[in-house]
């Protein structure tokens, strides 16, 4: 259990992103399987709303004539048993007659053959038919009822007839009968085919279009009407029709189509099933990449956070370490153990060997501190870069000497051209590279210093025999806090700012810093200062 709770911790970060994707990959797997189930749903849906608006249009158009047969057709035998059928043409005259192109009436209680009439609209009254096709196509209609007036054969109620046999001619009639059921007379009317091409249909086509689609999805319908004429009105470049359908009372030869332009209704649902899946697709990455994106804010934070923990249990011991050795030294100072000359020099120098070592640490400190906010300054001037080294390296001298080391300067003949430089601060940073050598130092305990000129660059180089740095981590050791995580070099006590602020210091002079090492074989530092192209006094920079 307690095994589990430390691999929980030190793996938070990835147990929260494996607690994240988890429920998402469940989600779009979810998602993915309900969007095809609605892909399906849709195209079904999409072809029984093609078919409804069709069946609404069929039946809007039925309802507009049989309830112009209704108005006008519906009439009583009286007027025709009693001779008067003007009272016919005059309820003509009181009622709308939009559609119709003319009115009939034939009469079979005069003669056999019946009388046939014509309704004047402008004198609202019954004339006799003149030969025409209309009167032909009328006569045409009425045969089979004039048979069974003939045979004198009782009628029972059939409703309104539709005759169609002539396309230019179309008939609605209905058949008068008494109260015996014999025919005594038909009433009909000849339909107004423009009327219907050009003003009845299209306001039924706009009508139901409007209460089935919205106005943006009505952009991807096209209508198609088909006549026998022409074959082709109000059509509009498209696939195969989606759905067709014939009018089912008149004109029913005509055809009513919807077409989806560009797509069928099975295309249109895939569509949409392909753009709702890559939306939700391109949530889903963009919702991994802030989650990553924190995940790995707060694993930098996290690192952070124990990097700066670990410094200030590194720069805790460090600065023990001297001040147990100054407390010791004094110590033997105050008690009088030491009893010659000698002994009182040497404890002394201890004392301010480590003194300056702790100077040198607080230094480091203070200084990181100035650079983290951007207070540090330096003050450059014509510096004698071999100067800077012999001082270092003299400071150095009691400290590394009592721990064994053996340290060398090679130096060309030719004396080196100055540097514009910041003496402290360059001492400082060779101060730092000198204790790294030494710290990271094994049993060969040796350290060259080396300086030189690289083209307009005056070079100096910390060579060491100790542990060395692994390849995959020479780019980081310069980043503050930073220290190796394996290898040798992880079990050597250190604060992480050495580097860092070494590397602040060159680049603030304008110079490059870098390093060669082999693990197991050392390490060796560059800095390269820039030759100055003319004398320059000193000035102050940040």
């Amino acid at each position: 259990m307690n095994r589990f709770v430390r691999l929980l911790k030190t793996h938070t970060l990835w147990v929260g992103f494996v607690a994240v994707v988890i429920p998402l990959i469940l989600m779009l797997g979810l998602q993915y399987f309900w969007l095809g189930k609605l892909e399906q749903t849709s195209a079904i849906a999409r072809q029984a709303t093609l078919r409804n608006t069709l069946e609404t249009m069929a039946t809007e158009v039925e309802f507009f004539y049989h309830a112009a047969a209704e108005r006008l057709l519906n009439v009583p035998s009286a007027p025709f048993q009693d001779g008067d059928l003007n009272k016919i043409a005059r309820q003509w005259g009181k009622k709308p007659t939009e559609g119709i192109r003319r009115l009939f009436l034939i009469d079979y209680t005069r003669q056999i053959t019946g009388n046939f009439y014509a309704y004047d609209q402008a004198s609202q009254v019954l004339q006799p038919t003149q030969a025409s096709d209309e009167s032909l196509a009328i006569v045409i209609a009425s045969l089979p009822w004039q048979a069974r007036v003939r045979e004198a054969v009782s009628t029972e109620a059939v409703g309104f007839q539709v005759n169609e046999q002539d396309p230019l001619h179309r008939i609605i009639l209905s058949p008068v009968t008494d109260d015996m059921n014999m025919i005594v007379g038909i009433v009909a009317m000849i339909l107004d085919e423009d009327y219907f091409k050009k003003s009845l249909l299209p306001g039924i086509v706009e009508k139901t279009l409007t209460a089935f689609f919205p106005q943006e999805s009505r952009q991807n319908l096209a209508v198609k009407i088909q006549d026998p004429a022409s074959q082709n009105h109000a059509a509009h470049h498209q696939k195969a029709p989606a759905r067709s359908l014939r009018f089912s009372f008149v004109f029913t030869d005509w055809a009513v189509s919807l077409h989806s332009q560009g797509s069928s209704a099975t295309e249109w649902a895939r569509g949409s099933f392909l753009f709702n899946m890559t939306l939700a697709v391109l949530l889903g990455i963009v919702l991994l990449g802030g989650i990553g994106l924190a995940l790995r804010a707060a694993n930098r934070a996290m690192k952070l956070s124990e990097m700066k923990s670990d410094f200030v249990s590194n720069v805790s011991h460090e600065l023990r370490t001297p001040l147990a050795s100054i407390r010791v030294f004094a110590e033997h100072l105050r008690l009088g153990r030491a009893t010659s000359p000698q002994k009182v020099e040497e404890y002394g120098e201890f004392i301010e060997v480590e003194s300056h070592r702790l100077s040198r640490l607080i230094d480091n400190i203070l200084d990181f501190s100035r650079i983290e906010t951007e207070r540090k300054t330096y003050r450059f001037l014509p510096t004698d870069l071999s100067e800077v080294v012999k001082t270092v390296m003299k400071s150095h001298a009691v400290r590394l000497h009592q721990s064994g080391f053996e340290v060398t300067l090679h130096q060309p003949d030719s004396q080196l051209p100055q540097v514009l430089a910041d003496p402290d601060a360059l001492g400082q940073a060779l101060h730092n590279l000198l204790d790294n050598a030494a710290k990271y130092s094994r049993e060969t305990k040796s350290i060259a210093v080396r300086l030189s000129r690289q083209d307009n660059f005056v070079m100096v180089s910390v060579q060491d025999q100790g542990v060395g740095i692994a390849a995959d981590e020479q780019a980081r050791i310069f980043n503050r806090f930073h220290r190796v995580g394996t290898g040798l070099v992880h079990d050597i006590k250190g604060n992480g700012l050495g580097l860092s602020i070494v590397r602040h210091i060159v680049r603030a002079h304008g110079g490059t810093v870098t390093v060669e090492s082999e693990l197991g074989r050392g390490s060796t530092f560059f800095l390269g200062l820039p030759i100055p192209t003319s004398p320059s006094e000193g000035v102050d920079h940040a």
